[in-house]
C-alpha cells in the first residue's frame, strides 16, 4: 500500500474534522430549535389573556 503524502494527510483530516463538527453544528441546531418549540409553548400555556 502506497504512503500517503503529508498534504493528504492534512487534508484528510480537516475532512473528517470538518464532517465531526457538521454534525454537532446540525444536533445542537435540531436542540436548539426543540427549546425554542418548547418555550413558546409552554409560555404561551402560562399567560392567561383573558
Amino acid at each position: 500500500m502506497r504512503e500517503l503524502s503529508a498534504e493528504a494527510r492534512l487534508h484528510f483530516y480537516a475532512r473528517s474534522l470538518s464532517r465531526r463538527s457538521g454534525t454537532g453544528i446540525h444536533a445542537a441546531a435540531l436542540y436548539g430549535a426543540f427549546a425554542v418549540i418548547a418555550g413558546i409553548l409552554f409560555g404561551t400555556l402560562s399567560v392567561h389573556p383573558f
